[in-house]
C-alpha cells in the first residue's frame, strides 16, 4: 500500500503542466522578448503558453522556435511609416499597420516560421476581449496560415487607437481590458506550474483609466467594455495580489523587471527598445539557475 502511494505521487508530480504566462504592456513586451530568447537558448519547454496583446504578439515565437526574431523586426521597423504611428492610424484606424505588421512583416519581410509552429506540441492561447459582452475570450491558436494572425490581431487591438476585430460573429478588442494576466485561467486548465512574466516592476499599482469620458463617447454601443474598462485598474491590482499570493506558495514563479522600464507603450526609437530587451534578457539570465530548478522539481 505504502508503495502505490509512492508510485501515485511520482506520477502525479511528473504529470505536473507546465505553463507559461505573458502579460501585454505594448513595447513594455520586448522585456518579454529578451527573456523569450533566454529561454530558447536554454532549452527550457512548456507544455503550454498563453499570451496577451503583446504577450501574443511576441509571445507566439517561443512556440516557433524564433529566437531574436522579435527584436530583429521591431528595430528594424518600428520607425517605418508603413509600421505604426500616427499617419497610419489617421490613414487606418489603426496605430499599428494591420496590413504590415500582420501581414508584410510574418510573410514577406521578417517571415513567420508556421510549419515549425504547428509541429511544436505546445499549445499557445491567446486572450482577448468580447466588446459586446464585456468578458475575456480565451482562443487556443493553431497558427494556420490560411487564417493568419487575426486572434493575435485582435489580442493586441489597444482601445481608441485600433479597429474593432470581428472574428467568427465576436467583435474583439484587446484581451488587457479583462484578464491582463491570465493565470487563474491557465490553473482552471489543468497548468500546475506556471512561470509568468510581468512587464511592471514589483509594487506596481494600476490606476483608474483617465480616458473613460472619451472610452464611454467612442464606445457607448458596447457599455459592458466600458464598464470593464471602467474596473480594469481594480481587476488588476487583485491579480497582482493573487499571483504574488501563488508565489509564495510556489505554484507560480513570477519574472518582472527591477524598475520602471525605459520605453512608452507606444515607444518608437529602437535604441530603448534594445535596452529594453537587453534588461530582460540580463534578468532570465540572472535568474535562470532559479527558473531550471522551479521547473523541474
Amino acid at each position: 500500500m505504502e508503495y502505490n502511494k509512492k508510485r501515485n505521487y511520482a506520477q502525479e508530480v511528473k504529470s505536473l503542466k507546465k505553463g507559461l504566462i505573458l502579460e501585454g504592456g505594448a513595447m513594455r513586451g520586448l522585456f518579454t522578448a529578451g527573456v523569450l530568447d533566454v529561454m530558447m537558448e536554454n532549452g527550457i519547454v512548456y507544455d503550454g503558453a498563453i499570451g496577451v496583446s503583446a504577450g501574443a504578439a511576441f509571445g507566439c515565437n517561443y512556440k516557433s522556435g524564433q529566437i531574436g526574431r522579435v527584436i530583429r523586426y521591431n528595430t528594424k521597423f518600428i520607425r517605418d511609416k508603413r509600421y505604426c504611428g500616427f499617419r497610419v492610424l489617421l490613414r487606418t484606424g489603426n496605430f499599428y499597420s494591420t496590413e504590415f505588421c500582420y501581414k508584410e512583416v510574418p510573410l514577406k519581410y521578417d517571415i513567420f516560421d508556421f510549419d515549425a509552429y504547428r509541429k511544436n506540441p505546445m499549445d499557445f492561447y491567446v486572450v482577448c476581449t468580447d466588446i459586446e459582452a464585456g468578458k475575456a475570450v480565451y482562443h487556443k491558436f493553431e497558427g494556420d496560415k490560411e487564417t493568419g494572425f487575426d486572434w493575435i490581431r485582435a489580442s493586441a487591438s489597444m482601445p481608441i487607437v485600433s479597429q474593432i476585430v470581428e472574428i467568427d460573429g465576436k467583435k474583439l478588442l484587446d484581451g488587457g481590458i479583462t484578464d491582463s494576466v491570465p493565470l487563474k485561467y491557465f490553473q482552471s486548465i489543468g497548468y500546475d506550474k506556471n512561470v509568468v512574466i510581468l512587464t511592471q516592476p514589483k509594487g506596481y499599482v494600476k490606476k483608474k483609466n483617465r480616458f473613460i469620458p472619451l472610452i464611454k463617447h467612442i464606445y457607448k454601443n458596447y457599455p459592458n467594455m466600458v464598464e470593464a474598462i471602467k474596473n480594469r485598474h481594480n481587476v488588476y491590482n487583485d491579480t497582482l495580489d493573487y499571483i504574488s499570493e501563488q508565489e509564495k506558495m510556489g505554484t507560480a514563479f513570477v519574472i518582472q523587471p527591477k524598475e520602471d522600464l525605459p520605453v512608452k507603450r507606444t515607444e518608437r526609437s529602437p535604441e530603448k527598445l534594445r535596452e529594453t530587451y537587453e534588461i530582460g534578457r540580463q534578468i532570465a539570465l540572472e535568474l535562470l539557475p532559479d527558473i531550471l530548478e522551479y521547473l523541474n522539481r
